[in-house]
């Protein structure tokens, strides 16, 4: 047991150095994932609540909620932590 707790922590030393995840703003990542889709703020804006809604989000005037994190994880089938 010993020697799998010191492989299982030599393990997440090694990703956590060379794997590491970079913060990024909900914002961010919903530019991101727009411009990887090809999407425009008028194709989102059904889903956030109307194409001003998606505009703040994006310009980081408005924090995404509960329900458009949901929407989003959905859409771009990803994890809803990534928009937290």
């Amino acid at each position: 047991m010993p020697l799998l707790n010191l492989v299982s922590t030599e393990i997440e030393n090694y990703e956590n150095k060379h794997h590491a995840l970079p913060d990024a703003a909900p914002s961010a990542v919903l530019a991101y994932l727009m411009d990887e889709h090809h999407l425009k703020q008028s194709d989102l804006a059904e889903e956030l609540g109307g194409q001003s809604i998606v505009s703040a989000i994006l310009n980081n005037k408005r924090e995404l909620n509960t329900r458009q994190v949901k929407a989003l994880a959905k859409r771009f089938n990803v994890s809803p932590a990534v928009f937290l």
